[in-house]
């Protein structure tokens, strides 16, 4: 079992823009309005999910409540009905009782986010996402990481693996997701998997979940290219890209 749904159509997330900063790609941006544009188009384009890295005024990544409250609000607007889920990565807030105290404060509450089982405070995060009725996504991108989730007192309340691969080139994309796989699948042959790459690995790791049937993601935060290597204008436009994969 997949996260497909009862008709079999594989989930495709849209992932708006990662840590990446504005200035390397002209449909990256620190404006919730243009941003929530930017997800609706992508939404129209095939795109069921929303995965975004809440900004502040600066541009950089956020946790902080008035940031996250505010994008949360800005896309929910955008793009009524749609899940939508947010990071919570520790290189944007190191300090664990910090990052808790910030996720705390939030106010306009995400449907699901990401947690990284390889940082630090990964258990006590996902727990206060739990507590507030957040669903938990866990990213896996290493043995480390797997080995900590399935450890965890919140390992059963977890919504979807992350399966995530790293820039790498695509003739190890394969043996590399293949091994993850098969190892979340002896945890736990039936929770859902997002597989996922970023850079080289993006379109050769969304081309293999096609393949398996597994669910998957693609955006700005996972590449700026078109499968052909040319510059892709905004987020829909991969995700065009995406579901003529799926299609064909």
């Amino acid at each position: 079992m997949t996260g497909n749904d009862r008709h079999g159509r594989m989930l495709l997330q849209v992932c708006l823009n990662g840590a990446r900063p504005a200035a390397q790609h002209p449909a990256l941006t620190a404006d919730t309005t243009l941003a929530g544009a930017d997800a609706a188009r992508a939404v129209a384009a095939g795109a069921r999910e929303i995965h975004v890295h809440p900004k502040d005024a600066a541009g950089d990544d956020s946790l902080r409540a008035a940031d996250v409250d505010r994008w949360v609000r800005a896309l929910r607007s955008a793009c009524p009905g749609v899940q939508i889920g947010v990071t919570t990565g520790a290189w944007i807030e190191p300090d664990v009782g910090e990052r808790i105290v910030a996720i705390r404060e939030w106010s306009v509450l995400p449907d699901f986010a990401s947690v990284n089982w390889h940082e630090a405070g990964a258990d006590e995060v996902a727990a206060l996402l739990v507590s507030r009725g957040i669903r938990v996504e866990a990213g896996i991108w290493d043995a480390t990481g797997l080995d900590a989730w399935q450890r965890s007192p919140v390992h059963d309340d977890t919504l979807r693996v992350l399966v995530e691969l790293p820039d790498e080139a695509a003739d190890v994309v394969r043996r590399h997701a293949e091994g993850l796989i098969a190892h979340v699948r002896l945890d736990d042959p039936d929770i859902p998997i997002l597989l996922h790459g970023e850079q080289r690995s993006a379109w050769p790791a969304f081309t293999l979940a096609v393949e398996l049937g597994l669910d998957s993601r693609i955006g700005l935060e996972d590449t700026l290219q078109l499968p052909d290597g040319r510059t892709a204008p905004d987020n829909a436009a991969l995700v065009r890209a995406a579901v003529a994969f799926i299609n064909a």
